[in-house]
């Protein structure tokens, strides 16, 4: 279903993206020291009276960005969102445009953000959009490893529980839950599953369940479903030839792929392949393994682009050659 309905929580994939993006945080780095402030204070005390998801804070505490991001994600703090949207833009309002626009560049047409928590119902979104925004997250790995906590230790908080109930659980390695008193329940997943012997992750979105634990239960069937339904194809292999240049005086050289290229798929999807190569001008020798051109693959959804390079050196002309065909 393609209605745009709201995203709740899982709306906190998008704040956390903006940020990991803008902060350029990297894995094993704890980021900047963040001072809750009064503002962040009034954030957490009306949060707390409207009965939203909060993560208990003092004025004046010390969080690092990545236990703000923690904050925000595993137990789903919506006033931790709000901290994160005012240390990287300034205000609430800057940040949710930031959003916006980075829901542009991801293509994802049928998503709107009003606030960085989703706790209005005017942030809203599609199973397919915020499917697009989970595997963009996940590639993350600063997000992935958030999202694949099962807890966290926060200076006031203490101990902070994930409330994905089914994180570890069949294979589920994140991402988000998402429910509120008038959303409904949702659940953007990511879930490791063994397909033709091999490991592949697949992700995907339920939304708008009465209940969390009817969410949960949907993935679950979802994910068991898709698993036999899928198959690994091989679309090229290492070393294949794609192209082949061929020159005047005869020398030739294949243009082959650098490496394996496996790729899950659904019956009847369609391989769309595109070679991007030029003609070269050989004024020297070009050694074998030069980068010469890409191979693209587009399979569904998913596209790549493979480097090809030469499987032979390729000389340039002799003297003799170039001398019998001067022009006077």
């Amino acid at each position: 279903n393609e209605q745009a309905i709201p995203a709740a929580s899982v709306t906190k994939v998008m704040t956390a993206l903006v940020v990991l993006e803008d902060s350029k945080l990297k894995k094993g780095e704890t980021g900047a020291n963040i001072t809750i402030t009064d503002a962040d204070i009034r954030s957490y005390e009306a949060d707390l009276a409207d009965m939203q998801s909060v993560v208990k804070v003092q004025a004046g505490e010390q969080l690092t960005l990545f236990q703000v991001l923690e904050g925000m994600l595993i137990p789903s703090g919506n006033n931790l969102a709000e901290t994160a949207a005012r240390w990287d833009a300034g205000s609430i309002d800057a940040f949710v445009a930031k959003m916006n626009k980075r829901a542009a560049e991801l293509h994802l047409s049928h998503t709107k953000f009003a606030d960085t928590s989703g706790a209005s119902a005017s942030s809203v979104s599609t199973p397919t959009d915020l499917t697009t925004l989970g595997m963009v997250a996940m590639l993350n790995e600063v997000f992935a490893q958030i999202v694949a906590l099962g807890q966290a230790n926060l200076p006031v908080a203490g101990t902070v529980y994930n409330v994905n109930g089914l994180l570890g659980q069949g294979g589920i390695i994140g991402i988000k839950t998402g429910s509120g008193l008038n959303t409904g329940a949702n659940f953007l997943f990511a879930a490791n599953v063994t397909v033709d012997s091999r490991t592949i992750v697949v992700y995907g979105c339920v939304m708008g369940q009465p209940t969390l634990q009817i969410a949960f239960a949907t993935a679950q069937a979802l994910i068991a479903a898709a698993s036999p339904a899928l198959h690994v194809r091989r679309v090229i292999a290492r070393n294949q030839s794609v192209a082949n240049y061929t020159t005047p005086w005869g020398e030739q050289s294949d243009l082959v792929s650098t490496v394996d290229v496996d790729l899950a798929e659904w019956p009847g999807m369609i391989l769309r392949q595109h070679l991007d190569a030029k003609a070269i001008v050989i004024e020297k020798p070009v050694a074998p393994s030069t980068v010469e051109g890409t191979e693209h693959v587009v399979l569904g959804d998913y596209s790549f682009d493979v480097p090809l390079v030469t499987a032979d050196q390729l000389y340039p002309p002799g003297r003799l050659w170039r001398l019998t065909r001067v022009s006077f």
